[in-house]
């Protein structure tokens, strides 16, 4: 027996079959745009994702095998919502997380609910990832397009829409849209109602792992399926994430660098307290049931060097593809274990918790002549940590104490990072046997909504195991925190400068 866990990021969608004991038999990618047709914008072409995961699935399956394919379990990146007519056709672009058009929306929920209020119904800080003001933009800027949408989905349930026929969406993810009453434990009718929207025109919210129905048998035999698995809800990937690093119970953490870099804490109830309002740190619903997930979030994480490569690291790239290697690998090789001589504000989609300044952009302090690729790589990294720290740091004021940090997600794979995560934070840094936790993650709730886990809680525990270990070095942990607070010193330096540019 075996499932599929299927990850739709921001800047790619990953197709992974695992067997029913945690073996990853076949891993297939496929990475598309983020188009940004204006300043401020960030969208995307979700029926071409559509196509891609498809592609994707279909090399997975004929790599693995297509026997024993018994479910598909999603994990997808969250905010991003898109209108689509009866069929599930998207009629324009999806508005992602990462879009900051929305100020002017924000000002007006904050004057109609009070950013307090909305925070303490729905968990989610006011801030233009969310999507209930880009639900309000659209229905301001495009009234034609509000007035003719069958749904507006995020991409969970546009996916699930398109494999079975039916608008399903997890709690979990549902819970992320600002729009969700996380008390009450419902689309909350007081936003909707201030918003003139049915909650018809929303999915149906479902637990993660419940089986929606078996996929239309055209589409399973065209991805190279006998016959049609289950498609199972899944939720929010970093959640799934948690999940899949076996975060199943209060107080474990773990961080996750993929195209954004996120910490997530389990917590026994939805602590919507003044200390997290005030850090901008986003609590919604687990995964596991009766749990829920403080979410701390820097916009940049992976994306900031996938920039760095595309666009500086030509020479690298075109040695990766003949050799094989890993770009990544080579752009760092040389790269030093103690702190480098710059200092980066890794601004480039503005920031994250705790600040949620969306107009802070990226800053480079220390060029020199003789600064190398190499050190603006390494620069990056410490820049991206550094903003972990200011993170975990607000987290242990609001009492929140961590003692590990479980590391998933592509940078995961790399032991320099690691270690400098674990001397920049001074927190041991694990990584688990499955890096790809977010799919494995969904792949477990493939399972549980097939009947073979009595629950994936259950199962990532028992399977669980953590493999790597990276103890903070004393003396170095000593030198970065001489830079640490160095860099603490960045952004109020520079702020007034940025918001002239």
């Amino acid at each position: 027996m075996r499932f599929i866990g299927l990850d739709i990021g921001t800047t790619g969608c990953k197709a992974v079959i695992f067997d029913a004991v945690g073996n990853l038999l076949t891993s297939v990618s496929r990475e598309y745009a983020v188009d940004i047709p204006r300043p401020n914008w960030a969208e995307q072409d979700a029926e071409r994702v559509w196509r891609l995961a498809q592609d994707a699935l279909r090399e997975a399956i004929a790599a693995a095998g297509p026997e024993d394919i018994v479910a598909l379990g999603l994990s997808v990146q969250g905010e991003a919502v898109m209108p689509v007519d009866a069929q599930g056709q998207a009629l324009r672009p999806a508005i992602l997380g990462m879009d900051t058009r929305t100020g002017e929306q924000n000002a007006w929920l904050r004057d109609k609910f009070g950013a307090e209020h909305l925070f303490e119904r729905t968990g989610m800080p006011l801030h233009t990832i969310n999507t209930l003001p880009k639900l309000l933009w659209l229905k301001q800027h495009e009234p034609d397009m509000w007035a003719c949408a069958e749904r507006f989905l995020l991409y969970e349930d546009f996916l699930i829409n398109k494999m079975t026929g039916q608008a399903v969406i997890s709690r979990c993810l549902a819970s992320r849209t600002q729009l969700y009453d996380i008390p009450q434990d419902r689309w909350s009718p007081e936003i909707l109602e201030a918003l003139e929207l049915e909650s018809e025109r929303l999915a149906t919210v479902q637990p993660s792992g419940v089986a929606v129905g078996p996929m239309f048998p055209d589409l399973a035999e065209s991805l190279g399926l006998p016959e049609p698995p289950l498609v199972v809800t899944g939720g929010h990937d970093q959640a799934c994430g948690a999940l899949g690093v076996g975060l199943t119970r209060p107080g474990l953490a773990m961080v996750s660098t993929g195209t954004a870099e996120v910490v997530e804490v389990v917590l026994d109830s939805p602590a919507l307290n003044e200390t997290l309002y005030e850090g901008n740190i986003s609590v919604y619903a687990h995964i596991v049931p009766g749990l829920y997930l403080a979410m701390t979030l820097n916009h940049s994480g992976g994306l900031l060097l996938r920039w760095f490569r595309d666009t500086l690291c030509q020479e690298e790239m075109r040695q990766a593809r003949a050799s094989g290697d890993d770009p990544y690998d080579l752009i760092l090789q040389d790269a030093s274990a103690e702190p480098s001589p710059l200092l980066l504000l890794p601004h480039f989609a503005g920031s994250g918790s705790p600040r949620f300044d969306t107009a802070s952009k990226g800053a480079i302090l220390g060029l020199t002549f003789a600064t190398s690729k190499t050190d603006l790589a390494k620069a990056i990294l410490e820049g991206l940590t550094y903003e972990l720290r200011v993170n975990l740091d607000l987290l242990k004021e609001g009492q929140v104490d961590i003692d590990e940090l479980r590391a998933i997600g592509g940078g995961a794979r790399s032991p320099l990072w690691l270690q400098l995560k674990a001397d920049i934070t001074a927190i041991p840094v694990v990584v688990p046997r499955i890096t790809e936790a977010a799919c494995w993650g969904a792949a477990l709730l493939a399972g549980a909504g097939a009947g073979h886990f009595p629950s994936a809680a259950q199962a990532a525990a028992e399977m669980l195991r953590l493999e790597r270990r990276f103890e903070p070095d004393a003396a170095r942990s000593a030198r970065y925190a001489a830079h640490y607070e160095l860099y603490r010193e960045v952004y109020p330096a520079v702020v007034s400068i940025q918001q002239c540019l």
